[in-house]
């Protein structure tokens, strides 16, 4: 998973529950593609059993990975070190 995003972006619907059909733009770096299909509320399972519960998060099957917020994973009262 990445977490260079906005929103939490899902390529996979198993996360996500309370599924709203729905098509947005996303802007990127060069351009703007219209990659998501849905949105709902989500539950993400990491290693070591952590849990993150998503309000808003996006469904994209055509995105390349999972894409995880810094603001989602603060929300859900966790803290993130960057390591170079």
């Amino acid at each position: 998973m990445s977490c260079a995003t906005t929103h939490i972006i899902l390529k996979s619907n198993k996360f996500v529950y309370c599924l709203v059909m729905w098509e947005a733009n996303v802007s990127i770096i060069s351009d703007t593609t219209n990659i998501i299909e849905g949105y709902g509320r989500a539950i993400i399972l990491l290693p070591r059993g952590t849990r993150l519960h998503i309000k808003n998060a996006c469904y994209s099957p055509k995105s390349n990975r999972n894409l995880l917020s810094f603001k989602d994973i603060r929300l859900n009262r966790y803290h993130i070190e960057i390591n170079n």
